[in-house]
């Protein structure tokens, strides 16, 4: 059964754009300190004495406790309204960069790079941020409204990458963990915008408890293979991430050339993902999703396969920015379209829990593999093979509702 919701929609539509606006500076301030925690790979694990192993496996459980933490977070969203959990992340989040700073040993490491960051990214990133966007507007304008929003989080990463290498340059990564902490604390001032549960009277709400949502969701065939395919995404993003700078170095590259290289990815990000949203609304969803990840296959065979320069990096990093968060407004488009705006943070929390498994994977494996082989080779190449099987699991998903699907049935 669906319903009209029956709060008036002109009082929204005053709100939305200054909770656009709020909502993309969380994207963007969220998103930009951890887009880069591989700066701080080398200059801490030096000062530490730890192996790159120790640092990756905090920055892996960092990516699975933000998994994990998701649909918690999602579900409080949706019960509680969006501005609470997001200034309760930021909180939190601050606190984990700051606690890193000082990490004597590296269970602290896991404990605040690990742990809390992870569940402030949960509850403050851009997930629960797109989910309020999708309760606030109609479903035709969503996958644009989502790209804005993504696209903010992806400036985030061009503003913190130089900002963050010259912080750590001239006041040392200590300092730098601290000064990214207090610009987090902005956050719980933002979400004020964002507070409530808002619906307006032209989206139609399906009556469902939260138990019957999940298990129409997992009995989907078109969302489970939608949650195999993020996996890859989360593997991708989070491997280069925490591994490109390093792997630069290795092969001769400055370091400031990395920084740049994630700057040029979150530049180039925007651009992709306010494409991505208005491709979502002309095209199959699944389709773009599937050239996208052909995409990425062909970037990394064409990094690691040319000679190694600044302009080969850069052009790397161009084409992986186009492609970098792009799937994220036809992911979430494609849950809003098969489940509805009611349980959005929810369900699209399950998704983003599967893209996180990819991310400890990715960065864990690509610590791991370096320090027994020396090298990142098997890595990239492991990229590329799970690049080729999420075009294929996108392929065949059904781009409707899914109650539709299962009446067709």
């Amino acid at each position: 059964m669906t319903v009209p919701a029956q709060n008036a929609s002109r009082t929204i539509a005053v709100a939305l754009p200054v909770v656009i606006v709020a909502g993309c500076l969380i994207s963007l301030i969220s998103f930009g300190p951890r887009s880069i925690m591989g700066l701080f790979l080398a200059p801490m694990t030096e000062a530490r004495g730890w192996s790159r192993e120790i640092f990756a496996l905090s920055i892996a459980i960092q990516n699975i406790m933000w998994g994990l933490g998701q649909p918690i977070a999602g579900a409080l969203a949706d019960r509680f309204g969006s501005g609470r959990v997001i200034a309760g992340g930021g909180v939190i989040y601050a606190a984990g960069l700051a606690l890193m700073a000082w990490a004597p040993d590296p269970v602290w490491l896991s404990i605040s790079a690990g742990v809390m960051v992870g569940l402030g990214m949960a509850a403050a990133s851009f997930s629960i941020v797109l989910a309020a966007f999708g309760k606030r507007v109609a479903p035709g304008r969503r996958p644009l409204v989502f790209g804005i929003g993504t696209a903010a989080g992806s400036l985030g990463q061009f503003v913190f990458a130089p900002f963050g290498l010259g912080l750590i340059a001239t006041y040392g990564w200590a300092t730098a963990l601290l000064v990214l902490a207090l610009v987090m604390l902005v956050v719980p001032f933002l979400a004020i915008a964002l507070a409530g549960r808002p619906s307006t009277s032209d989206i139609v709400v399906r009556q469902q408890s939260l138990r019957e949502a999940l298990v129409e969701a997992f009995g989907h065939r078109s969302f489970n293979l939608l949650v195999a395919g993020f996996f890859v995404c989360g593997f991708q993003l989070a491997f280069v991430t925490t591994h490109l700078p390093p792997y630069l170095v290795d092969i001769g590259l400055d370091v400031r050339l990395a920084a740049w290289a994630l700057a040029f990815i979150g530049l180039f990000n925007v651009a992709g993902s306010l494409a991505s949203g208005r491709l979502g609304q002309i095209f199959s969803k699944p389709i773009v999703l599937a050239l996208i990840y052909l995409g990425r296959a062909a970037a990394i065979i064409f990094l690691i396969t040319t000679p190694p320069s600044a302009v080969t990096v850069l052009i790397f990093a161009a084409v992986m920015g186009l492609l970098w968060l792009a799937t994220v407004p036809l992911t979430m488009g494609l849950v809003a379209v098969m489940f509805g705006p009611r349980f959005l943070a929810t369900l699209s929390g399950m998704v983003f829990l599967s893209h996180q498994v990819g991310a400890f994977l990715g960065v864990w494996l690509g610590g791991f593999l370096y320090d027994r082989t020396g090298s990142y080779d098997i890595v990239w190449w492991i990229a590329v093979a799970l690049a080729v099987f999420a075009a294929i699991v996108h392929w065949p998903i059904k781009e409707a509702p899914a109650y539709e699907a299962t009446a067709a049935a």
